[in-house]
């Protein structure tokens, strides 16, 4: 190898190492700006934070938080007010705090035109909690949830409804400058469409009827004196009900004519029949609840002198009754397996 080729590799060796140190400068300023910029103490506006810078000079590799890391803020609503599977919930962040009352009259505009139960929920900062909104709460939130639900026994929310909402919510987060996480549409509605069906297809009520064996009338204050006696309370809707423990509606006890029971009509009330009915998504332990039903629908045909007969007026059978009571069995196996257990808070609101 002769000088001109030694001298060649020295300065192509020598042009490598300048490039590579001159990266590394670069790399090495990249990295000092950018430590900077989050060690910043400019406040993050929509979190609140107030941003204080590093304590030493300690070098921080920005790292890829996850979401909930990288944005932390309140704490989720709690589930009776926000259920995963039976709402559409979309939270909004302010840049600062909002009046309630303009919030308010600002959906009012368009939540009108919803037939799903719309609700609105506040964090209240300095109490560390979630507070359902009204018409007349003065207070000032700097994060909101609205909330639609997205089923009930009228079907599934529709197309047109769930824009209504999406776009509303949009609409009200740029008016006060928040920032909306709004799911994709499309995703909800086949949601919202899936929930429904399930919910159509378990969704029973059924009734034990009690008619004269003759062809006489049952008369009201010896009915109303039967149905009290059995633990069951006039309520203003015009039905006898029996309730738990806790004042939770187990089953009803109505009229098969069109005249409902009434405190001082009962008193002048002759009616050919009446039903027992179970509203069987709404109630936990059906079975149970069933047998007390049939237990009462006895003490009631005694002492009316009535027989227990179904929908078409056949007489009801122990083998008939047992029936029942497995079907009833069945279809609060397969809701608890679907995640919604009869009787459940959820269930209380898709069954409504």
């Amino acid at each position: 190898m002769n000088e001109l080729q030694i001298a060649l590799i020295a300065l192509g060796a020598a042009a490598v190492a300048g490039v590579w140190v001159y990266n590394k400068w670069q790399e090495r300023n990249h990295r000092k700006l950018a430590e900077r910029v989050f060690r910043g103490q400019q406040p993050d506006v929509l979190l609140g934070g107030e941003g204080t810078a590093a304590a030493d000079d300690e070098r921080r590799e920005p790292v890829m938080a996850p979401a909930a890391e990288a944005k932390a803020g309140p704490p989720a609503p709690p589930a009776e007010w926000v259920d995963d599977l039976a709402d559409c919930a979309i939270r909004i962040e302010f840049v600062e705090p909002v009046p309630a009352p303009g919030l308010w009259a600002a959906q009012s505009s368009w939540a009108v035109h919803l037939t799903k139960t719309l609700s609105w929920l506040g964090f209240d900062g300095p109490g560390n909690q979630w507070r359902k909104l009204g018409a007349h709460d003065a207070g000032r939130y700097a994060v909101v949830c609205a909330v639609l639900q997205l089923a009930d026994r009228q079907g599934a929310v529709s197309d047109n409804e769930l824009s209504v909402f999406l776009d509303g919510v949009r609409q009200l987060a740029q008016q006060f400058s928040g920032l909306a996480e709004a799911p994709p549409r499309d995703q909800v509605l086949i949601h919202a469409r899936a929930l429904d069906e399930f919910c159509a297809g378990v969704d029973v009520q059924l009734g034990v009827n009690i008619i004269d064996a003759g062809d006489d009338v049952f008369v009201g204050t010896k009915l109303r004196g039967l149905a009290e006696a059995a633990g069951l309370a006039l309520a203003d809707d015009g039905l006898f009900h029996a309730v738990d423990d806790k004042g939770i509606d187990l089953f009803t006890l109505g009229n098969l004519g069109l005249e409902l029971f009434e405190v001082e009509s009962i008193k002048s009330l002759a009616t050919r029949g009446v039903t027992l009915s179970l509203d069987v998504p709404r109630v936990a332990d059906g079975a149970a609840v069933f047998d007390r039903l049939v237990a009462v629908a006895g003490q009631l045909a005694d002492g009316l002198g009535g027989d227990l007969v179904d929908g078409q007026g056949n007489p009801l059978s122990e083998a008939m009754l047992a029936g029942i009571r497995a079907k009833i069995g069945e279809l609060q196996q397969k809701m608890a397996a679907h995640q919604i257990p009869a009787g459940s808070a959820r269930a209380q609101r898709l069954f409504s």
